[in-house]
């Protein structure tokens, strides 16, 4: 990776409760992801690596091009933002992944985004024996 190039991702996650129907299994969450340049060449994000982990432990892998359709270009001191959801069986789990962007130089690298939670609100005290930050800010550097 250049020396150049620094990405920070802020990831905000919340339950929606008005697309879920808990006595079907199906728990709703959307999730808000900010990518933000802090380098001075553009970057591109190219593609997505998701592994959502239910409550039971069931693991999800999601793979592919961009995110949310796109595969944006990011100038430096800009940034980016995109909603998507995440449905699962449980009322809590959890969210991890990385993006593969590339620099103007056409260097590839990878921005690594820890563990999130997804939960929802009347269930988080079981999730606070769980090592899992509940959001926050991740950087490539």
């Amino acid at each position: 990776m250049s020396e150049l190039a620094r990405v920070c991702v802020q990831v905000l996650s919340q339950y929606v409760e008005s697309q879920s129907s808990p006595d079907e299994d199906r728990y709703v969450f959307a999730y808000t992801i900010t990518i933000r340049n802090l380098g001075r060449n553009s970057v591109q994000l190219r593609s997505r690596y998701w592994l959502i982990t239910n409550g039971n432990g069931r693991e999800t892998e999601v793979q592919g091009e961009g995110v949310v359709g796109e595969q944006p270009h990011i100038a430096p001191g800009n940034e980016f933002q995109y909603t998507s959801g995440a449905i699962l069986e449980t009322p809590m789990g959890t969210m991890q992944g990385h993006y593969v962007m590339i620099d103007e130089e056409g260097e590839t690298f990878h921005v690594e985004i820890p563990v999130f939670r997804l939960a929802v609100q009347t269930h988080i005290h079981e999730f606070l024996l769980r090592p899992a930050s509940p959001g926050g800010a991740f950087s490539s550097d």
